[in-house]
């Protein structure tokens, strides 16, 4: 197995794990539908002993109070064609069809300016390592793509001067 294949291969087995974490997001949502999230996070603050007028747990029950049950639907339709990207994505990439590796780029290179936004703003392992992560797909598809045009440029070339 070539090099090339086996990144390609790395970076759709990672697009492929985002894909099942949107798809467990999705299923814990759906799971939750219906359901009074308030009471939910309510009952879960009691049984871990947290203080709710701790900032971060008092707005987290603050704003479960206003999260409606269309909201989840919402985000829970969102996670599953997340999720539908990401797995078409991995089996493209698997396979090597260049339009994931195109769009492998290029839906790396989006992410990329909110994730500098994000070590601006909450400077923390988390976020720089998922920047750094995605710096490195995005400059390995640069170069899987730099080198396929290369490839195509010497290809024509040699056809023009076999037809001269």
């Amino acid at each position: 197995m070539s090099k090339a294949k086996k990144g390609l291969q790395a970076v759709a087995t990672l697009e492929a794990s985002k894909g099942v974490l949107s798809l467990i997001v999705g299923l814990g949502l759906h799971m939750l539908a219906g359901e009074n999230l308030h009471l939910i996070i309510s009952d879960l603050v009691a049984h871990l002993h947290l203080n709710p007028a701790n900032y971060v747990t008092h707005m987290l029950l603050q704003e479960s109070q206003s999260i409606s049950s269309s909201n989840i639907t919402l985000v829970e339709i969102g996670a599953f064609a997340y999720a539908a990207i990401r797995f078409i994505e991995a089996y493209g990439l698997w396979h090597g069809m260049v339009w994931t590796e195109w769009f492998a780029f290029i839906s790396g290179t989006i992410y990329l300016p909110f994730e500098i936004y994000e070590m601006i703003v909450n400077f923390n392992v988390l976020s720089v390592g998922v920047f750094a992560i995605n710096v490195a797909v995005v400059w390995y598809m640069y170069t899987i793509l730099k080198s396929q045009r290369e490839l195509h440029k010497q290809a024509l070339n040699e056809t023009q001067v076999s037809e001269e």
